[in-house]
């Protein structure tokens, strides 16, 4: 579809979407007082409960280790670069990137910029000094309209440029750890990611709320 038609559809559904928006936030806001994973960050100095997927997923698959270089994409505000950073050590390096700003973390190189414009890939560049990644992970995500159709529309399109990323920046043999959301473009997505990876599985990691739609893709083994 053209974008003046999802620009149509955007007009004529935002405000019933910010209604609905508007009569959830009280359950939202309870529900986020009460979670689990919420109390567990506080407690444990992360800034956000998305560490907790990161820490499940690489408790399984090993992909962050002492000594890993690797970037964090749409890394605001910092959770996944605070556990990158603390498993792999003075001997790795974590870049962070994303369109916000983020706090620093120590031990992580931060950009804040959209990593598709050529000065903020050549600033990269300039860091990494030759090196090529480990590993790429990208839990990015748009903000959400509340209409599935442009919600994953623009997924999608995230997820389309973290690959693309990872295509130029990923050593022979590294991995790639991307956030999607299931949909009409998953599968495509799915057989893109096949193309460049020797293995693509799927993961749902406790810290991810049953009702949500989203899930992990790693490739291993960058072609």
């Amino acid at each position: 579809m053209p974008l003046a038609y999802w620009a149509m559809l955007a007009r004529d559904h935002g405000k019933l979407a910010a209604m609905a928006r508007s009569k959830s936030s009280n359950s939202w806001l309870q529900e986020h007082v009460n979670d689990h994973y919420v109390n567990m960050a506080q407690k444990d100095g992360y800034r956000a409960r998305a560490a907790y997927k990161l820490l499940e997923i690489n408790d399984k698959d090993k992909l962050i280790r002492p000594g890993t270089v690797l970037a964090d994409l749409g890394s605001t505000p910092g959770s996944w670069s605070q556990v990158a950073a603390r498993i792999v050590g003075e001997s790795g390096k974590v870049f962070a990137l994303d369109i916000l700003p983020m706090d620093p973390v120590p031990g992580v190189d931060f950009i804040q910029g959209d990593f598709r414009e050529e000065d903020v890939l050549r600033q990269f560049e300039q860091l990494l000094g030759g090196r090529a990644l480990d590993l790429v992970i990208s839990d990015m995500a748009p903000n959400m309209s509340g209409m599935s159709a442009i919600d994953q529309a623009r997924s999608f399109l995230l997820c389309e440029l973290a690959l693309e990323f990872a295509r130029d920046h990923l050593k022979p043999g590294g991995s790639f750890l991307v956030k999607v959301f299931q949909g009409s473009d998953f599968q495509a997505y799915l057989k893109s990611m096949r193309e460049l990876f020797d293995e693509v599985v799927t993961r749902k990691p406790k810290a991810s709320r049953d009702r949500s739609s989203e899930i992990y893709l790693l490739g291993r083994g960058r072609r």
